[in-house]
């Protein structure tokens, strides 16, 4: 009776593993889930990119919360919100091909999707054209999210 019974709840906890992983979240659902970036998120929408957090993958996303984005001068905020194309590519620097952890960073210049080259460090915490980045990266199933602490504009 007792091999039965964890023959069972094996068989419960393995369909349980099951059924999450099948359902892991995209970045975009990743970030909406966390709650911290829901300008990041309007700014995804409103440049009409929000597939490539979907399918593609995986990325690496240095996301600027929200915080990074209210620390911005309103005037240059709302200029970037309203240019479509000028939106774009400021997502597309904050994203890099491959799937980059905290572990994996090393000091160094990594190539945006943007086609720009961004240099990263690690002295003192993990950085991105020196902006701080928080927490240890968040997981998602197509890629990893790293908090950022301030907004980077392209060229």
């Amino acid at each position: 009776m007792i091999l039965k019974s964890k023959l069972i709840m094996a068989a419960l906890l393995s369909t349980i593993s099951l059924s999450t992983s099948a359902f892991a979240d995209d970045l975009m659902e990743t970030m909406s889930n966390d709650g911290g970036f829901k300008t990041l998120l309007s700014a995804i929408k409103s440049a009409g990119i929000e597939n490539e957090f979907k399918v593609n993958g995986p990325l690496t996303v240095f996301a600027p919360t929200d915080l990074a984005f209210a620390a911005m001068p309103k005037a240059k905020l709302d200029q970037l919100l309203a240019d479509k194309a000028a939106l774009k590519k400021m997502i597309n620097l904050h994203m890099v091909n491959g799937k980059v952890t905290k572990a994996d960073v090393d000091a160094g210049k990594i190539k945006t999707i943007e086609g720009e080259d961004v240099t990263l460090s690690v002295a003192g915490g993990v950085k991105i054209n020196g902006i701080p980045t928080v927490g240890q990266g968040i997981n998602a199933d197509n890629g990893v999210i790293h908090a950022l602490t301030g907004v980077m504009i392209p060229k």
